[in-house]
C-alpha cells in the first residue's frame, strides 16, 4: 500500500479493502471530513467499527473526561485512549487474532462564521504496527490556512487520511513517513507544526530528526524545540508572550551567548509593564537563511541543530530566509514586543544592507525596530 501517487480515494478505499484493518473515527469540530472519506469511497465496513462525533460540551466531557480546553492536546489524547482502550475491550476476543486495530480522532477549531478564530487543531492516530502488539501513538498539531471554512474542513479530511494510510502503508507498518502527511494538499493550505510520536514502531524515531524532516519538506515553515529536542506548540508557547530572537544557520552564526541574551532581557523587562510575561529566548537555526550559500547535507545540519538545542532555551527550526519573514511568522501568535538579538559583524551588514537599500537611516537608541518595519518590503 505504497503512498506514492495515490489519491485521497485511493487511500481511504485501499484502507476499506483491507479486512485486517479495523478501527474507530472520533471527531470534534470541523464536520466529519475524516469519516466521511471512508463512506464516501465505499466497502466501509471492512475498515470502520465506530465513527462519533460529540460537539456538545457536557456530552464530550462524559465521553472523555473534562478538559479545560476542547482544542487541545489532552482533549485529544483522553479521545484516543478511550476509544483505543473500548474498541479493544469489545473486539480483540473476536478479531484479535488477524486484525490490526486503530482509533483516529480529532478536535478542530475550524473558521467561525465571523472569521476572527484561529484556525487550528490536534489529530491523533493510535494503532497496532503487528496483530496483537503494543499500540504506537501519532499526534500532530495542525494549522488549517485556507479562507473558507467548507475548504478547511476538506483539508482536515484528507489529512486524516493520509495519517491512517502512512500507518498501515507497509506491510508491518514498522516505518511510518510523515511527509505524507500534505499529500495531495496544495501548498498554503495546511501546516503541520508538531508532530510527536511513540510506540514500538517508532523505536528509533526521535523529535529533532523528524522536526528537519518536517522544516525540509514544507509541512511547517517553523517547528519549535525545547531544550530537551522535544517538539512544541508554538501557539501555546509564544502566545501573547515577548520575545528576543537569536539568527542563526550551520554557515552563519553571530557569537552571541547566554550573557547576550540575559541583557538583552534585562533591556526588554525594563520597557515592559510590571504585569508582563517574561520574554521567550529563542535561537532560530534556518535551513534557508538569506546569508546562507551552498547546499549543505542534512546529516550536518541535523548535528549542528542537536548541538544548538541543547545549548539554548529554545530553538525555532524554520526555512524562513528572511529577519522580517520570522518576524511576521511570531506575529501570527503575539503582539508582544519583539527584539533581535545580534553579534557586530551582523549590525554591520545590516547597516550596510541599510544603505545600499537607499531607505532611512539608523538610530541605535530603537532605530532597530523602525528601520526593519520599513525595510521588510525590500527583500
Amino acid at each position: 500500500m505504497s503512498s506514492e501517487g495515490l489519491s485521497t480515494h485511493q487511500k481511504a478505499l485501499s484502507i476499506n479493502l483491507n479486512d485486517k484493518i479495523y478501527g474507530t473515527i472520533a471527531e470534534i469540530g470541523a464536520a466529519q471530513e475524516v469519516a466521511r472519506w471512508f463512506f464516501r469511497v465505499g466497502a466501509a465496513a471492512g475498515s470502520i467499527a465506530k465513527t462519533i462525533s460529540a460537539y456538545d460540551m457536557q456530552i464530550s466531557d462524559q465521553l472523555y473526561g473534562e478538559a479545560g480546553r476542547y482544542v487541545s492536546r489532552e482533549r485529544v489524547t483522553s479521545m484516543l485512549n478511550k476509544e483505543y482502550e473500548l474498541l479493544l475491550g469489545r473486539l480483540d476476543t473476536m478479531r484479535g487474532q488477524d486484525t490490526r486495530f486503530f482509533a483516529f480522532c480529532d478536535t478542530i477549531a475550524a473558521r467561525n462564521f465571523s472569521g476572527t478564530n484561529e484556525c487550528q487543531g490536534w489529530v491523533g492516530l493510535k494503532f497496532q504496527s503487528t496483530v496483537g502488539g503494543k499500540p504506537n501513538t501519532i499526534i500532530a498539531h495542525i494549522n488549517m490556512l485556507d479562507d473558507s471554512n467548507v475548504a478547511q474542513q476538506e483539508a482536515v479530511g484528507i489529512l486524516g487520511v493520509n495519517l491512517i494510510h502512512s500507518a498501515f502503508a507497509s506491510a508491518d507498518s514498522q516505518t511510518v513517513d510523515i511527509t505524507n502527511l500534505v499529500d495531495n494538499l496544495e501548498p498554503g493550505r495546511m501546516e503541520v507544526d508538531l508532530v510527536d510520536v511513540s510506540g514500538p514502531a517508532f523505536e528509533t524515531t526521535d523529535s529533532v530528526a523528524a522536526a528537519m524532516v518536517m522544516v525540509q519538506n514544507g509541512l511547517a515553515d517553523a517547528v519549535l524545540l525545547d531544550t530537551h529536542g522535544q517538539q512544541q506548540p508554538p501557539t501555546e508557547i509564544i502566545r501573547k508572550r515577548p520575545s528576543i530572537i537569536r539568527r542563526t544557520t550551520i554557515r552563519y552564526s553571530s557569537a552571541i551567548d547566554s550573557r547576550a541574551f540575559a541583557a538583552s532581557a534585562e533591556k526588554l523587562i525594563a520597557e515592559l509593564p510590571s504585569d508582563a510575561k517574561p520574554p521567550l529566548h529563542i535561537t532560530e537555526f534556518s535551513v534557508n537563511n538569506v546569508h546562507a550559500t551552498g547546499n549543505v547535507a542534512t546529516a550536518l545540519q541535523l548535528e549542528h541543530l542537536r548541538k544548538t538545542v541543547v545549548e539554548n532555551e529554545w530553538v525555532m527550526l524554520t526555512r524562513l530566509s528572511q529577519s522580517y519573514k520570522l518576524s511576521s511568522y511570531i506575529r501570527r501568535y503575539s503582539q508582544q514586543p519583539l527584539r533581535f538579538v545580534m553579534g557586530v559583524s551582523t549590525l554591520a551588514m545590516l547597516f550596510f544592507r541599510t544603505v545600499l537599500s537607499g531607505v532611512g537611516h539608523w538610530n541605535i537608541g530603537g532605530g532597530w525596530q523602525v528601520v526593519y518595519q520599513r525595510c521588510k518590503n525590500c527583500g
